[in-house]
């Protein structure tokens, strides 16, 4: 009876994980819940449906995407910009502010169809979308400094490309000149020196900032294991710890001690700034309807008659590759490469990122790079394994003698207890070195699904036939009949072909085992492949690719071992044979 209460708790408990997941994700992390949103269309507000951020950001309503396609088109048409032209980045400047606020990714697709265009990472003011990067000045003491409708001048034909340099020019009534030089490289950065020359008869006091302006409505999820919100080093320490509901509720969070760097980060995506040689105060602020604006506050400066002062700061608005992220680290930005949010196993995970990419630029196949790193860590561990299957079989010799110790000292458990590890220590047993491989698994397991759902470098990059993105989850479900049927399966019930055959050689792995003493064990682990089925579903393809590898290099390698050890797979036999003459005879006491 004890027995069958634990099989039930068993199937009780697993059904509470399946089915109550969700919701206690949604009730633990809110922030992965988005408020109704309303979107202007027709010059009226229009309520739509609540909608959870998707893993990457973006637009989550077609209202929405099709307003900003509208508004965009509406904005850039309207003139008096600078085109931005280079590899990394393509866009415009805005002379009016000077803002930057129109730049696409061109080495990144908005999705993996080939003609989907890059992905847009900065759009006007205004628009849905909307997010952007300014410098400027505060005046104090009644200086004329330029303002966001402020018109700046730029030389005729200007363009900005890692060649050339552009410079805008504003001068005021009382005889300063102000002017802006921005400068881009290949990638993903652009610099900004800001320059004030004083021509007046009298001092000018100035204070410049630079600033990130950005809407949470196009924000990717921000999950327990990976951050999404505002993100910046202080005194070369990297927090995650602010997330848009703390902003917004807050109002303005001002991190102590020395700014390093300050933005907004996505799964894949990043804007922020940087300020190079002078002292900033970072801060975050909430704007009030879904807008959020990170800024650089440089101090207050006096600038003497035929004196000019410059300060630079340097924003980066792009993909956070980690080559490119590193090499920004090693000109000086401190820790920038730990934007991307390993977490505390780094060290682990950078040398599987590294195998991983180093494979796929071998195989130029991100899915056969998972199988040969699968491949590559089951031999590392198969000397590891043969130890612990050697174990398992000396276990199951000496279960006689354990069973009879049981019975000796069923009344007295410390003495049974003592007996039992006297007997492990004099057949030289180790009753854990089974367990020893699938915990060595563990942090491979962690370190590439850290990996699939971190870097860009997994983005889009396709397997074979229907897995055209590895990093996201299995587009082909069991119960639409593979898309044939007009309905998309709720979360938990998205079963997937990779995630079908994941249960199944789980299952054929743990028929390959061992039976366990225990007939509620043996029950649960009937039912472990099964559960982990629905569990891993939504997760990233290359990660169910790497554990259906790795189980059938399981299985092969406990065909290859039981061949080593055949009194375990004689004893495996003896015990089918056992149970079931046992449930013979229940049946025939029964009858």
């Amino acid at each position: 009876m004890e027995k069958q209460r634990n099989i039930i708790l068993a199937v009780v408990l697993t059904a509470l994980v399946l089915f109550g997941w969700e919701a206690g994700v949604g009730y633990f992390y809110p922030q992965a819940k988005t408020p109704v949103q309303t979107v202007a269309a027709g010059g009226a507000e229009k309520a739509t449906s609540p909608t959870k951020p998707t893993r990457e950001g973006g637009l989550r309503d077609a209202a929405e995407v099709a307003l900003e396609q509208q508004d965009l088109k509406t904005a850039l048409a309207a003139g008096g910009r600078v085109p931005v032209a280079a590899p990394g980045l393509s866009g415009s400047i805005n002379l009016t502010g000077a803002i930057v606020d129109d730049l696409v990714l061109n080495r990144h697709r908005e999705t993996v169809e080939k003609n989907s265009g890059p992905v847009r990472i900065f759009s006007p003011a205004g628009t849905p979308a909307q997010q952007f990067a300014q410098v400027g000045w505060v005046g104090e003491g009644g200086t004329a400094a330029p303002g966001a409708q402020t018109v700046w001048t730029a030389p005729a034909g200007a363009k900005l490309t890692p060649t050339t340099p552009l410079t805008l020019t504003w001068a005021n009534p009382t005889g300063q000149r102000f002017s802006i030089t921005y400068s881009i490289d290949k990638d993903y950065m652009i610099t900004a020196v800001q320059t004030v020359e004083n021509a007046g008869g009298g001092a000018v006091t100035v204070k410049p900032f630079a600033l990130v302006n950005r809407t949470d409505l196009t924000a990717s999820l921000d999950t327990w294991n990976v951050h999404s919100g505002p993100i910046g080093a202080f005194d070369g320490s990297v927090t995650f710890a602010n997330n848009y509901k703390d902003v917004l509720e807050a109002k303005t969070v001002t991190e102590p001690g020395r700014t390093d760097w300050i933005g907004f980060t996505d799964v894949y995506w990043m804007s922020s700034l940087i300020p190079v040689g002078n002292k900033a105060e970072g801060t975050f602020r909430s704007l009030g309807n879904d807008v959020f604006r990170a800024d650089l506050v440089y101090d207050q400066q006096v600038v003497q008659p035929r004196q000019r002062l410059s300060v630079t700061t340097k924003l980066f608005a792009g993909a956070k590759e980690h080559t490119v992220l590193d090499a920004y680290e090693k000109q000086g930005i401190a820790n920038f490469g730990l934007a991307i949010d390993w977490g505390w196993f780094r060290w682990f995970e950078k040398p599987i990122f590294w195998l991983l990419t180093a494979l796929f630029a071998l195989t130029k196949n991100f899915g056969v790079a998972i199988i040969l790193l699968t491949a590559i860590v089951r031999g590392i561990m198969f000397p590891i394994a043969q130890r612990g299957f050697a174990s398992m079989a000396a276990m199951r010799a000496i279960q006689p003698k354990m069973k009879a110790l049981q019975e000796r000292y069923k009344d007295d458990k410390q003495k049974q207890q003592q007996e039992i590890m006297a007997l492990y220590k004099k057949e030289g047993v180790n009753p854990m070195a089974g367990c020893l491989p699938m915990f060595l698994q563990i942090p491979v397991f962690f370190a590439l699904y850290k990996t699939l759902i971190l870097a860009i470098e997994m983005r889009h990059q396709p397997f074979v036939l229907w897995i055209k993105d590895l990093s996201a989850p299995d587009p082909l479900h069991v119960l639409n009949l593979f898309g044939l049927l007009p309905f998309t399966p709720p979360a938990f019930l998205a079963i997937g072909v990779l995630a079908l055959l994941l249960g199944v050689t789980m299952f054929l792995q743990f028929k390959l085992n061992p039976a366990q003493m225990d007939p509620a064990q043996q029950q649960v682990f009937m039912i472990m492949p099964w559960f982990m089925m629905f569990v891993m579903a939504p997760f990233a393809s290359g990660l169910l690719v790497y554990w259906i590898t790795s189980n059938l290099l399981t299985i092969a390698q406990q065909k290859y071992l039981y061949s080593r050890h055949p009194q375990l797979k004689a004893q495996q036999e003896k015990d089918a044979a056992d149970k079931a003459r046992a449930l013979e005879r229940d049946k025939g006491a029964k009858a």
